[in-house]
């Protein structure tokens, strides 16, 4: 995950911080340098390591914060304040014209960025808030990126305005501004081309569809992967096109993620929207006051929240609330939230949003464990799912056999289902009582052999 290197660093640094007890002037240099060396190894841009360091430490060793009761924690504060504000302070969101007017958004950038994917991801997005959203295929020069966009926009249910490869880009925007004023659709997304570097026949391009087409937000997407290049792609588009704020992509992969910590600062403009995996439902808002509390260990509540709601099926919820309510929960309802975190990214998605997480290996997670799991429960008929109590020694031969697992697989399963139960209970009679907090003092998942 991005940061994930930066983030041990930041929480090494504080906890010999907090060993300390009492801080000394010294003790904060030191930590300082530390967390200068960190973001620079994370491909944060040097100027900006320099303004941050300096601004961070000006603040730490001011303010009475060395005469603090609690000077470590005073000094991660700081830390997370500067954070928030590196990336730009407050969330920007897009704003959308009220109906009856479209919103025209252009994209740009380079190729590989994942611009025509995110374009679609982003309709998807405004869909769901309720507008009607076109796509314009305005990448005529690489190959399949007309039937690229067309595929994705399916799978989200949007529309695609496309003229095919032989009509120039300002043509297919013209035609696709007039299709949405005409046909009342509230966004136009126009899907550019990109190129292997920045080029000035790539800018003539877009500056010649905003002559053509009244463009309310140039979206430059960039990829998290690239670095310091990707900063430097951005400052090049702002200088030459004009940007109105960025998507940063691949801030899943295995990167340091340096740049979306540099281009608000860099460039002046802020990030929309943040690509967390390659489904196209993970495209999040961008709040630097969330990335901040993820770089520093905090976990991301907020967002998790948001992807719990997003991916529920509220019916199926209510009557699973109901079950959980009623002692009666069920095989059937355990399949249905396994299901749920399986849309919200697995179980090491939600686990690095919670706080405290940071410390456990997602990989000693056995995620087979979970396809084992909801093997032997498809293998039971609907009355057994529905019904635990159905179960006996034949019945559990027969799902052993179905699941390609052994009885003993079996066994434990029920076994676990049956002391779930039996917690259910308790926390509702202990709910009714005002004693819940006492159900918590041991580990669930003992003996699950999920981990």
């Amino acid at each position: 995950m991005a940061f994930e290197s930066l983030s041990e660093k930041f929480q090494k640094i504080f906890r010999d911080l907090t060993g300390k007890g009492r801080l000394k002037e010294e003790d904060v240099h030191a930590a300082m340098k530390e967390v200068k060396l960190a973001l620079l190894e994370a491909d944060v841009n040097f100027k900006v390591v320099k303004q941050f360091v300096k601004d961070t430490e000006a603040r730490a060793i001011g303010e009475d914060i060395l005469n603090s009761l609690t000077p470590a924690q005073m000094v991660i504060k700081i830390v997370n304040e500067e954070l928030i504000r590196m990336m730009g302070g407050e969330p920007v969101a897009m704003e959308l014209k009220p109906a009856g007017q479209v919103t025209v958004i252009m994209m740009a950038g380079l190729q590989g960025a994942g611009k025509t994917t995110t374009a679609a991801k982003m309709g998807g997005k405004f869909k769901s808030a309720g507008k009607r959203v076109l796509l314009a295929a305005g990448d005529v020069y690489r190959p399949a990126a007309i039937k690229q966009l067309e595929v994705n926009a399916g799978q989200l249910g949007l529309d695609v305005f496309s003229m095919g490869s032989d009509v120039s880009p300002v043509e297919i925007a013209k035609a696709a501004y007039d299709k949405a004023k005409k046909e009342s659709y509230g966004v136009l997304i126009i899907d550019t081309a990109g190129r292997l570097h920045v080029d000035e026949a790539m800018m003539q391009e877009l500056a010649d569809i905003k002559a053509a087409v009244p463009v309310d937000y140039t979206v430059l997407t960039v990829d998290a992967m690239t670095g310091q290049d990707a900063v430097t792609v951005a400052t090049e588009f702002s200088e030459k096109v004009g940007i109105d704020g960025l998507i940063v992509t691949k801030l899943d992969g295995d990167t340091r993620g340096g740049a979306v910590l540099s281009i608000r600062s860099v460039t002046g403009r802020p990030v929309y929207f943040a690509g967390m995996g390659e489904k196209l439902s993970d495209l999040q808002e961008f709040y630097p006051e969330r990335m901040a509390s993820r770089i520093l260990g905090m976990g991301d509540v907020l967002t998790l929240i948001e992807k719990a709601q997003e991916s529920a099926d509220l019916e199926q919820q209510k009557k699973t609330a109901e079950h959980l309510r009623k002692s009666q929960f069920t095989y059937e309802d355990f399949l249905i939230q396994m299901n749920q975190m399986r849309k919200m990214g697995g179980l090491s998605s939600i686990m690095s949003m919670l706080p405290g997480m940071k410390g456990i290996d997602p990989d000693a997670i056995d995620q087979k464990q979970f396809d084992r799991i909801e093997a032997i429960i498809l293998s039971m008929t609907p009355k057994e799912r529905n019904n635990p109590k159905l179960m006996n020694p034949s019945r559990k031969r027969r799902i052993a056999n179905g699941s390609g697992t052994d009885i003993a697989e079996v066994n434990r399963i029920v076994k676990q289902f049956e002391q779930m139960q039996k917690l259910m209970k308790q926390m509702n009679g202990m709910r009714k009582h005002g004693n819940l907090g006492k159900l918590f003092g041991g580990n669930m998942f003992r003996g699950s052999g999920l981990f």
